[in-house]
């Protein structure tokens, strides 16, 4: 567990520790615009070596959720400034996580004649909140074209050079979740018959392609990917293990060809750990593990695969986090009613050591 605190370089990285605040959606961003009460947020935080932010819409397509953050006009980088300032003078760095969530997503929290966009027109089970009408269905999604693919690529690209003028030391591009990225690489959501379905390799040409564009734009040093393999979050359905093993090996071995910095791992009890080796094996870069992990079990993590831990929950709950874990106090309980509602309540008001009675 000492490891944790101590300091990281690998591969010209360096941190003032091993702690990653992982991405978590807070739905603070009114318009769309991250504002103050964002940067509080953040910067009460950077006792974190890395933060990586919620995830973030590269374009108006990509909002699904209410109230989540943009990088895609100048409003918003100006807002996320005031972020990256706030977790800069605590000592961090940060991470801007683009995400576009396709099918996961409903038309009232997307700007007026915005369509939902996936690779197929296979409508999730479940619902989405919206402001306007509380829970609804999801819809059917519209299908991307070619034309729209190379278009969201390109929407990738913008972001994360909109990200770089906001501050930010690098991207994390969201393949995880359920959202975009992985509906391509799922073959129960990517039904399609052209370039970008049918083979594991078409499956991941849009992944691929996306990461290989953001990293010649802003630098492959600059450039981490999150996955979740044998997820099923937002109706993910599990397909054949051989395949999903096959498809996560050759995504590891793609990226490790682009240099990225980074591959973050959303881990679950499903998924063997000889693939986690497996991508471990295929990927020099830097490897970051999430998911249930206790300041214990993060401490075996940095002896295992990993080389940094990510904590969600508890940062979110304890924005001194790394000071409880060096003095072994008892760490703040999470308030989940207040997740993803406005305002402070549940979000900056959680107490540090030196405020509890």
């Amino acid at each position: 567990m000492e490891k944790l605190l101590t300091a990281f370089d690998r591969n010209g990285f360096s941190l003032k520790n091993h702690l990653v605040m992982a991405p978590m959606t807070r739905s603070r961003a009114l318009d769309n615009i991250p504002n103050d009460l964002m940067a509080k947020y953040y910067g009460q935080r950077s006792g974190a070596g890395l933060i990586i932010t919620e995830g973030t819409a590269p374009m108006e397509d990509g909002l699904g959720y209410p109230r989540i953050p943009g990088i895609y006009s100048d409003k918003q980088v100006q807002g996320w400034k005031k972020v990256t300032d706030a977790v800069h003078q605590g000592g961090s760095k940060i991470f801007l996580q683009l995400m576009h969530t396709g099918r996961i997503a409903h038309q009232d929290n997307i700007p007026k004649g915005g369509r939902i966009l996936a690779p197929s027109a296979i409508r999730a089970e479940g619902q989405m909140f919206t402001d306007t009408k509380g829970l609804q269905d999801y819809p059917e999604p519209n299908v991307l074209t070619v034309k729209d693919i190379m278009r969201t690529t390109e929407g990738f690209v913008r972001a994360a050079e909109n990200a770089i003028k906001a501050g930010f030391d690098g991207v994390e591009i969201h393949g995880a979740h359920g959202y975009l990225m992985e509906q391509f690489l799922n073959p129960h959501t990517n039904k399609r018959q052209d370039g970008y379905g049918g083979t594991l390799e078409n499956r991941a040409r849009f992944v691929v392609d996306t990461v290989q564009a953001v990293s010649q734009a802003i630098g492959k040093d600059k450039v981490g990917i999150r996955l979740s393999p044998y997820g099923t979050v937002n109706d993910q359905p599990l397909y054949d293990p051989e395949q999903v093993e096959r498809t996560y090996s050759y995504l590891a071995g793609r990226f490790d060809d682009a240099g990225i910095l980074y591959i973050h791992l959303s881990t679950n009890p499903q998924a063997p750990d000889p693939m986690f080796w497996a991508i471990r094996k295929l990927f020099k870069g830097i490897i970051i593990q999430c998911n249930g992990l206790t300041p214990e079990t993060a401490g075996q993590a940095l002896e295992g695969f990993a080389d940094l831990a990510a904590f969600a929950r508890s940062w979110l709950a304890n924005p001194d986090l790394n000071r409880r874990i060096k003095m072994g106090a008892e760490l703040n309980a999470p308030k989940p009613d207040f997740f993803y509602t406005p305002g402070a309540k549940g979000y900056t008001d959680y107490p540090t050591l030196n405020q509890v009675p």
